[in-house]
């Protein structure tokens, strides 16, 4: 009786939410920009678990969402009405209405290029995909396979990931720099990328929105590490980042063509992002160069911690950047936004 009482509760649930929302959940992968805490359940020093991150979430408690409040991944979810938060797949607390209105699989750190994850020790793209496959058995057990088929099929998956490859494996460290100039190293990220979707697809994703790349260059650590004196925005991180987003945009409008069934889109956040980042005040904000965290040049991470509180911004909303890398919730929500909006027909 248990099991027919779930899958009755499974199938009430999941009508009841295609009738007041779009898709009827959201399923993520990808890095930092979209880890709602998954990197507080493996053993990595990416981590942002403590303070002052989360100290403008609900009751000020860090969550391991690199910010200071909601990313991403909670502004779609709020956006297409399904819940207000998208929670970590690896939170042991998650139930199975959690699971039927989606998760984050995203782990701070990782990348398309494999290396990237395992030179930080995150969950790689691989990875995220095994927890997949386990997170589509517990729904089959639930509803069985044929409805969780055609429950996928509905669902709208995001894949934002990629700036870690640019910005640490390829020119922080140098393992793929010595074999690879830049036209080669995002040919090789752009052929994971590919290998993942086709991944992804094989395994029921059918309405999938890929995020490109932001302006990287322009980030404060970037800016502090490669930006001179003056702490400009480093042109060479940021004309890798728009080649690979040229060779993704190419690359996503292919599988459209030869993956039957699959309504993809590529979303432009470089742009976006820059138009914030050059007229802050056109959208609301005083700092676009430095981060709201310590000195905003380098805390990131660990680096941001309790320690940098006496120097910590008081008021996050007047800074594009929460951290050196990362934007704050307002940041995140203006530009969640314009991404979302972007294209949303092609996915229906």
């Amino acid at each position: 009786m248990l099991c027919i009482f779930v899958v009755l509760l499974s199938e009430g649930c999941i009508l009841a939410l295609s009738k007041n929302t779009t898709f009827p959940a959201i399923i993520v992968f990808g890095d930092s920009i979209v880890d709602p805490g998954n990197n507080n359940y493996i053993s990595t020093i990416i981590k942002c678990d403590f303070a002052p991150y989360g100290r403008d979430f609900q009751g000020g408690k860090p969550t391991g969402r690199f910010s200071n409040g909601k990313v991403p991944s909670d502004f779609a979810a709020e956006f297409y009405g399904i819940k207000e938060l998208l929670p970590a797949y690896l939170d042991p607390n998650l139930n199975l209405q959690d699971l039927l209105t989606g998760v984050s699989f995203a782990s701070g750190g990782a990348g398309y290029d494999p290396l990237t994850s395992k030179i930080v020790s995150v969950l790689s793209l691989s990875d995220q995909l095994e927890l997949f496959k386990e997170y589509k058995e517990k729904i089959k057990l639930a509803m069985g396979e044929e409805q969780t088929t055609n429950f996928l099929s509905k669902v709208l998956f995001i894949i934002c990931t990629g700036s870690d490859d640019i910005a640490n494996t390829y020119f922080t460290t140098p393992f793929r720099r010595a074999h690879y100039d830049i036209d080669s190293y995002t040919n090789l990220t752009i052929s994971s990328a590919s290998q993942f979707f086709q991944e992804l697809y094989g395994e029921g994703a059918r309405r999938i929105a890929i995020l490109g790349l932001p302006p990287i260059g322009c980030v404060p650590s970037q800016r502090t590490l490669g930006g001179g004196k003056q702490r400009g925005c480093v042109e060479a991180a940021n004309r890798a980042a728009t080649l690979f987003n040229s060779k993704l945009s190419a690359q996503v409008d292919s599988l459209k063509k030869s993956l039957p069934g699959l309504k993809t889109v590529y979303n432009d956040i470089y742009n976006p992002l820059l138009s914030i980042i050059q007229n802050p005040q056109k959208y609301g904000f005083e700092e676009a160069n430095k981060g709201c965290c310590g000195t905003g040049n380098i805390e990131v991470s660990i680096l941001c911690n309790q320690l940098s509180n006496h120097k910590t911004c008081k008021d996050a909303s007047k800074f594009v950047f929460w951290d050196s890398y990362h934007p704050t919730e307002a940041a995140y929500k203006i530009l969640s936004s314009v991404i979302l909006n972007q294209h949303l027909n092609d996915l229906l």
